[in-house]
């Protein structure tokens, strides 16, 4: 029997040049696919290798003994990225913000928020008991007495702000601190002057993220109520986000670049790594599975849990913004090719995308509840202390609410565990400890960080779709139900039924509209 082959569909006698035509169109057809997938994922490519090429750049240039202006000189290409990328986060989070709130009604907007501020909340929580209960399994500071900051020589870090005084600066938003002066408040009774330690408000340098996330939401709530006259503005902040993403898409092409520098500078700048990753490897280790544990099965369980969708599938989308966190270690810094990959890779509303991802870069921070909760224990442990229910509730609690206020910066939850260790009655001395090594651990946090809010906003884009399905058939269902009894009515007009049902129906035909709805 003749052996036939096809080409464009159309069966043909087999031979030899009709089988070379077929083996050079198998392999166009494979060159052209891996040209395609180089073209789809040559950035992500870019950036994997960046990082690659700056653990190998840094540790060939830590031989070579620069100066401290010699490796200033050589970490600039990667300040630049950091720069560039924070001069976008404020027209992105405003203009984002904004026209994601004005383009969502008022109950979905509730209905929504409600939604992502639960799952922000429990997601932390969970992070926290992940990160309490691997510090009791592991133990990292028990027979680590010796470990102090003078044997590292590490600068102590101080802190003496009341607990009060750091949540009330929570509520302030992060541009407000709470600094104390001793102030005379008279004299007893042997004239020696009595001081009292007053709480003053100072303002720091930074951007309060915080509050423009909030005037934001309300501002665009603002324009949606105003309605004809709130459209022109509502365009405008649209536009202009859409501006941002194409200056996003620009600094996205210097990302592999300026983290090869980033990587390379931290591995540099670092005096003796061996060291400190030696007297602190149980800490590390701790943090880092406690991420793993997080990042690779609760969090793609909860988005299994509310989609029936492979959560690993939607995160492959996503190996740029998770990159560009491992090298910046900064959510913040991360929000714009985040936004950009969730809603291009993963089809996700952009008025779902840029309503809840910058909220989530600002308050959502799992990976940090992580660490905060075992840097907590371990100087606990490092300091003989046991702690009792009660202080471990406190652990737990005081982590989930403090990493809301945790800045979207490297080490900016370092600051938030003196918080933590107030609230139990530890020393903060400590916390140099945790500074020598946050340069590896807060890799890992920042990336559990961005995984939550990406899921997250799968989450809602699911139940979103969801809620538009039941509406859709809603309406459906009222035609179908308004021509049928339209047809009853008309028959009992012409045939004059006396069905007590068509009847009490063509009663109520000159009845409100009202009425016939409780009819029906």
């Amino acid at each position: 029997m003749e052996k036939k082959s096809e080409i464009n569909g159309h069966a043909m006698p087999s031979s030899a040049s009709t089988d070379r035509i077929l083996e050079k169109s198998a392999q166009k057809s494979c060159r052209e696919k891996l040209l395609e997938f180089l073209r789809k994922n040559l950035l992500v490519i870019m950036t994997v290798s960046g990082v690659l090429v700056g653990v190998g750049l840094g540790m060939m240039v830590r031989n070579m003994d620069l100066t401290k202006a010699q490796m200033t000189y050589f970490a600039f290409p990667g300040e630049m990225l950091l720069r560039m990328l924070k001069m976008i986060i404020l027209p992105l989070v405003v203009c984002s913000l904004v026209s994601g709130a004005a383009s969502l009604d008022t109950r979905s907007l509730g209905k929504l928020g409600g939604i992502a501020v639960t799952y922000f909340l429990v997601t932390t929580l969970i992070a926290s008991c992940i990160g309490v209960a691997l510090a009791f399994i592991i133990k990292p500071g028990v027979g680590a007495g010796g470990l102090n900051t003078n044997s590292l020589r590490l600068e102590s870090v101080s802190n003496n702000k009341e607990t009060a005084d750091s949540f009330l600066d929570l509520a302030r938003y992060r541009s407000h601190v709470t600094d104390y002066k001793m102030v005379a408040v008279g004299n007893d009774t042997n004239g020696t002057i009595l001081y009292q330690k007053v709480p003053v408000g100072t303002e720091t340098d930074g951007m309060n993220i915080l509050g423009l996330v909030l005037f934001a939401m309300v501002f665009g709530v603002a324009l949606r109520k105003l309605g004809d006259e709130g459209e022109e503005l509502i365009r405008f902040f649209n536009a202009f986000n859409e501006a941002t993403m194409v200056l996003v898409s620009w600094i996205m092409w210097y990302i592999p670049f300026g983290i090869m520098f980033l990587v390379g500078s931290k591995i540099v700048e670092m005096e003796d790594v061996v060291l400190l990753v030696t007297s602190l490897g149980k800490y590390i280790f701790a943090s880092i599975l406690g991420h793993i544990i997080h990042g690779g099965i609760v969090l793609p369980l909860i988005y299994f849990g509310f989609t029936r969708k492979n959560p690993f599938s939607f995160l492959s989308g996503l190996i740029t913004p998770f990159t560009t966190a491992f090298a910046t270690c900064s959510s913040s810094a991360t929000l714009p090719s985040m936004i950009k990959c969730v809603e291009e890779n993963n089809g996700v509303d952009k008025r779902i995308s840029r309503f809840i991802l910058p909220i989530g870069a600002t308050v959502n921070m799992d990976g940090a509840a992580i660490f905060q909760c075992i840097a907590a224990v371990f100087i606990a442990q490092l300091n003989n202390t046991e702690l009792n229910a009660g202080q471990i509730f406190t652990i737990l609690v005081t982590a989930t609410a403090s990493s809301v206020g945790a800045a979207g910066i490297p080490a900016g939850g370092i600051i938030t565990i003196a918080i933590i260790l107030e609230a139990i009655g530890l020393p903060t001395n400590d916390l140099s400890l945790m500074l020598a090594v946050d340069w590896i651990v807060d890799r890992t946090t920042t990336v559990v960080n961005v995984e939550g809010d990406a899921l997250g906003a799968g989450i809602l884009h699911h139940i979103n779709q969801q809620e538009m399905k039941k509406q859709q058939e809603q309406q459906q269902q009222e035609g179908e139900l308004a021509e049928v009894r339209v047809e009853a009515v008309a028959n009992a007009q012409a045939e004059e039924e006396t069905s007590p049902l068509v009847t009490h129906q063509t009663k109520a035909l000159g009845a409100t509209p009202e009425a016939i709805e409780s009819v029906l």
